[in-house]
């Protein structure tokens, strides 16, 4: 059996990366860069990050249009194309991110990926997830090959509001459990081939992190101070989560967000939040423990995730929505086919009813 995994050329993470590193690992990739900015980062770090660059490589800023569309891809490689850049740089969240590692793939250029926030697993991988312009799930793209370079700097995570972190960690919640699954059917990861060893211990990796440290990094970014467990959930986050979900596999959980994404009412909510309601509904969908159930609930209120349909905006919502959701999870292609088990619309839609019902019994007996 062939196994395969995929990496980011090189991972750079800690306190003041940007100030210290950027310039330098800049100019391993090229003279002249094209830098996709989301407007926080463009507007708060902007000096920052202009003293990093500095006599280190020509670059032109560039703002993100919101959303990573094939119209905003085809925007910013036109910019790219137009100056001249040799590498392509994104600085901001997931969508900003995606954007650039799609302009950098099209245009057979380097990519350097700055993550200013530790909400997805997006950064390390060379997967992206394209969205219509209104925002819905469109498809899934592969690029040729990972960033060169993924850069973390630990002080701009820690000043970033707390939802952001918790968003990712909602999101790195479902690793463990996907790639498990893919495990047991040696389903294909982002390769189409199964992982070693080494993805599906990473995977699990990421999933203890997040149990051990969660809380306390919850605490440290409410005080906007970097600790190590910050800096231990913030790699969970980014690199382990990247790693676990890309080398060992997607499953159910991430089918239901793209699910659940064909309701409006979901839009306001952020991918890894909707990803940690789509966990809680895999573990009632695959039939987990109830220990383990218990401990992914127990998790999830400690820290501030959803555990209930109203928590990510539908509250009262039908049965009719519901089965477009489940449908949709189960769309020809999509990962939840991943899953060793008989996977049907309607024991997705029963499984995002019970998960719905154990998280309103909490939160009554809270």
């Amino acid at each position: 059996m062939i196994t395969t995994a995929i990496f980011p050329g090189r991972y750079v993470q800690g306190a003041d990366a940007i100030k210290l590193c950027l310039g330098e690992e800049l100019s391993r990739l090229g003279k002249k860069a094209l830098v996709l900015q989301d407007p926080f980062v463009n507007k708060a770090l902007g000096d920052k990050i202009a003293k990093a660059l500095d006599g280190k490589v020509d670059y032109q800023v560039e703002v993100f249009n919101s959303e990573c569309c094939d119209e905003e891809i085809g925007r910013i490689s036109a910019l790219a194309k137009a100056y001249g850049a040799e590498v392509v740089v994104g600085m901001g969240g997931g969508k900003t991110l995606d954007t650039a590692k799609a302009t950098g793939a099209g245009l057979k250029l380097p990519i350097a990926i700055v993550p200013t926030l530790a909400s997805t697993d997006a950064p390390c991988s060379s997967l992206v997830v394209i969205y219509t312009q209104e925002g819905q799930f469109k498809r899934y793209m592969m690029i040729p090959r990972n960033p060169d370079v993924v850069l973390v700097d630990s002080k701009v995570i820690a000043q970033a509001p707390v939802r952001f972190l918790v968003s990712g960690i909602g999101d790195a919640l479902a690793t463990w459990f996907e790639a498990e699954d893919c495990r047991i059917k040696m389903a294909g990861n982002m390769t189409s081939r199964p992982g070693p060893m080494s993805a599906f211990g990473l995977a699990r990796l990421c999933y203890d992190t997040l149990l051990k440290y969660g809380v306390l990094a919850k605490s440290a970014c409410e005080q906007q101070q970097v600790t190590p467990a910050l800096e231990h959930v913030i790699e969970a986050n980014t690199l382990l989560s990247g790693l676990g979900f890309e080398s060992g596999g997607l499953a159910a959980a991430h089918a239901i967000h793209n699910g659940l994404t064909v309701l409006p009412q979901t839009h306001s909510y952020w991918h890894g939040e909707k990803v940690a309601f789509g966990t809680l509904a895999m573990l009632m969908l695959t039939d987990r423990e109830p220990d383990i159930i218990n401990t992914v609930y127990t998790f999830c209120q400690q820290v501030g995730l959803p555990i209930t349909l109203e928590d990510i905006g539908l509250k009262q919502v039908s049965d009719e929505d519901l089965m477009k959701v489940a449908k949709a999870s189960c769309n020809e292609g999509e990962t939840i086919h991943n899953e060793p088990f008989e996977i049907t619309p309607e024991n997705v839609l029963a499984a995002l009813r019970a998960a719905d019902a154990e998280g309103m019994r909490r939160k009554l007996m809270a």
